[in-house]
């Protein structure tokens, strides 16, 4: 058996001994039928970035056949702002590789996430998933190479406080129990996520920890493995409604808000990215950050101004993008640097056997890792349409690749100074600041909007949705309104507590 199936906790791949991206219409009506299974499911994001869900109840093989084979009908402008209600009707057609047995559902249920058709049967063209489906299909058309991401999902679990064993106020990264008091939550959050076929790198505490009015709050991360961008999507959507669902039935309340409460540390969703051709990474060249991994930062630190569009989506998005903290403000790059937009961190380059050090039994073997190599782009949240999100990143990759000067325009950006420490001010502010509201987000994204629709990657009725969406918030003068009345910090904070 695959080595990479024998141990996967996806029930249908562990029944059908096969990879999801080989699952067939015939494999989950076979699955269906020999597994007692009564119910399917389909599951696809709207505009508001929450998955939204379709019951069917099986009543004979032929309907099951029926809404696997042709979908169903959905409304639309209930579901997107830019469809008319004169002409709402989309269809949703089930991805079959998606497939997963409902870990929350009483009545033994399989699960899909659908893609969006129009009425002439064409995928439509401002559906999030499809764009990043374009937007994946033209890096490889321009560059021969795949865009591979993964996500860190930071989110806060807030129960009532037991008093025992208090963590250190903000003190809490990798944490243990007693100290820590959701760990277990956490790993049932990891397995459940797992089942439905994501791959999870691993997970931890992260340094936010208060109590407040005795209640607890706990910042933990899960932090997914690099695969093709459009699964690293799916498996993002689903470990939030996981989360949220398995939380909902502890009793407690999670959240993805990028900031809760002033000076305590905010939750981000950093993307790891990297570009891989024939199977190998192309990252790294003979140990050292490639050409090609320089074009493609060199395309994020063009475009970072308007990524904020589709990574950064409600007003608490900026309020965590401030100097002085982890959260990054400046458009540069660096090896390690937690103060940058993109941080190239730690890939196993050293080409030294650190398990037979640790493992004296082992037989010694020095070889590097260069598979493991990312780039991270640290300024996203939770908020961000994750499809969009991808999108965006994937655009600004291949952009990279398609600029003349793009090794020129990464040398200039790049920093090794922690770009807060007030002795480097003068060079941060040399550089290229991110937007500080979702109304300046909006104007980058309609400034450097040809950049997302060459090629037909993003459509236009999506980046007027986006710029519209943006600038209703009208929060051009609220971080300075905040400063002034404390309590429209928390009033903000209580409008996008669930955000995305």
């Amino acid at each position: 058996m695959n080595k990479n199936i024998s141990l996967n906790p996806n029930r249908i791949v562990s029944f059908l001994k096969k990879s999801s991206e080989e699952f067939t219409k015939e494999d989950i009506i076979r699955f269906i039928k020999e597994n007692d299974i009564r119910m399917v499911n389909f599951m696809y994001p709207a505009e508001d970035g929450r998955l939204k869900t379709l019951n069917f109840v099986i009543n004979s093989e032929e309907y099951l056949e029926t809404i696997l084979t042709c979908g169903e009908r959905v409304d639309g402008s209930s579901l997107f702002s830019f469809i008319e209600a004169g002409s709402s009707d989309l269809y949703v057609l089930p991805r079959f590789r998606t497939a997963f047995v409902d870990p929350f559902a009483e009545i033994p249920t399989v699960t899909m996430l659908c893609s969006f058709f129009n009425k002439d049967g064409q995928p439509l063209a401002s559906s999030p998933e499809y764009t990043l489906r374009k937007a994946c299909e033209a890096f490889k058309q321009t560059t021969g190479m795949e865009f591979y991401a993964m996500g860190e999902l930071e989110y806060y679990v807030i129960a009532e406080d037991d008093c025992m064993y208090p963590a250190k106020d903000q003190k809490g990264y990798h944490e243990s129990a007693p100290f820590s008091k959701f760990g277990d939550f956490r790993t049932q959050c990891m397995y459940c996520i797992a089942s439905t076929g994501a791959s999870i790198k691993y997970g931890h505490n992260e340094v936010g920890n208060f109590t407040e009015n005795s209640m607890i709050y706990e910042q933990n991360e899960i932090e997914f493995l690099p695969v093709p961008a459009e699964q690293a999507a799916d498996q993002l959507m689903l470990a939030k409604w996981i989360i949220r669902n398995l939380g909902h039935s502890y009793g407690y309340e999670v959240t993805f808000a990028p900031k809760i409460t002033e000076g305590k540390a905010g939750s981000g969703m950093h993307i790891h990215m990297k570009i891989v051709k024939d199977g190998k990474n192309m990252m790294l060249h003979n140990g050292v950050l490639s050409e090609d991994a320089r074009k493609a930062i060199a395309g994020m630190m063009v475009l970072a101004p308007s990524i904020t569009a589709f990574g950064n989506k409600v007003p608490t998005s900026y309020f965590r993008l401030v100097p002085h903290q982890e959260a990054p403000t400046n458009v540069c790059w660096g090896d390690r640097n937690r103060s940058v937009l993109v941080r190239v961190p730690l890939g196993w380059t050293a080409a030294k056997d650190m398990c037979a050090v640790a493992n004296p039994l082992e037989k010694a073997n020095d070889s590097a890792h260069p598979e493991k190599q990312t780039v991270e782009m640290r300024s996203p949240d939770a908020s961000a349409d994750i499809y969009q999100l991808l999108a965006s990143l994937c655009v600004a990759v291949r952009t990279g690749f398609e600029l003349d000067n793009a090794l020129e325009i990464a040398e200039r950006c790049y920093v090794d100074v922690d770009i807060h420490k007030e002795e480097n001010q003068a060079k941060a502010e040399a550089l290229e600041h991110l937007p500080s509201n979702c109304s300046d987000s909006a104007d980058c994204l309609a400034a450097q909007r040809a950049y997302y629709e060459k090629y037909g990657v993003f459509s236009p009725e999506m980046i007027d949705g986006v710029v519209a969406r943006l600038k209703a918030y009208d929060d051009k003068e609220l971080a300075k309104k905040a400063k002034e009345d404390s309590s429209l910090v928390s009033e903000i904070v209580k409008t996008y507590f669930h955000c995305g």
